[in-house]
């Protein structure tokens, strides 16, 4: 049975009073997939199961396959968005799509940029040096790509803490925090020791030697005395928005559950 097929049956069944709306609608978050030559296939309804929609990744893929990629996704979807898109891929992806937007120092492409935030609460985003900016600002933009509000502190690790004291403001007013260190990573310590709210740590492969690559902050993240705590993985500061994303989603559908829910 062809998707159209099985979509005009499900259809018909609820119709027909053989099954319910919400039973339908849980069989459709793992209904839509729409293939891409042959060698990708878009998941449409992922916003349907999770709240966000698929990311493409770029390492790995052609310039062209991207390109076709993207040019399906946004038939349902305005914001589409790559991440680790370099220079030059870019401008290649760009003679095909003149309006793409490209953030270099995310490497991040989207097809819309950030408009006013869809969503309450604030994602307050802190890292310890600027050589983590790169990881840092994939984070931003893909909180602020997904409809989030962003505050960005910048360059306050630990080696000159008075930064960092002299900012709480930014601790003060988040919502979630997402702490972006190499080196040691202390920072992330620091900053949940001070705040009320999740804390979310991004190693970085930024460091020495003894660093390892970003596996030595990354222990430290683990390690942390502070609670409140949540580590991803070294330079994922895409996965750290998109954890944060969830949490704000999620205590704003609980809000608005308790507003009208009944006493």
């Amino acid at each position: 049975m062809s998707q159209p097929e099985a979509l005009q049956f499900l259809l018909e069944a609820v119709a027909a009073g053989e099954i319910t709306p919400a039973a339908a609608l849980d069989k459709l978050k793992h209904f839509a997939f729409e293939p891409v030559g042959d060698f990708a296939r878009i998941d449409h309804h992922r916003t349907l199961r999770t709240g966000f929609p698929e990311v493409i990744w770029g390492p790995g893929k052609t310039p062209e396959q991207i390109v076709q990629i993207i040019q399906v996704m946004r038939q349902q979807n305005p914001c589409v968005m790559a991440t680790r898109i370099e220079l030059d891929i870019y401008s290649q992806l760009q003679e095909t799509l003149p309006d793409l937007h490209y953030y270099p120092m995310a490497r991040i492409c989207a097809t819309t940029v950030p408009t006013t935030p869809r969503y309450p609460g604030v994602i307050s985003l802190i890292s310890a040096g600027t050589a983590d900016l790169a990881v840092a600002e994939e984070a931003a933009i893909t909180a602020e790509l997904s409809g989030f509000r962003v505050q960005r502190l910048w360059d306050v690790g630990v080696a000159g803490i008075h930064r960092l004291l002299s900012n709480r403001q930014v601790i003060a007013d988040a919502s979630v925090i997402i702490v972006i260190a190499g080196m040691e990573g202390a920072l992330t310590s620091v900053v949940a020791g001070i705040a009320d709210c999740p804390v979310i740590a991004v190693p970085t492969s930024i460091g020495y030697g003894a660093s390892f690559n970003g596996l030595a902050p990354l222990l430290t993240m683990l390690n942390s005395c502070a609670t409140g705590v949540g580590v991803v993985n070294i330079d994922n500061g895409f996965g750290a928005a998109m954890l944060a994303g969830k949490i704000l989603r999620t205590a704003h559908q609980l809000g608005a559950a308790a507003e009208t829910t009944p006493e």
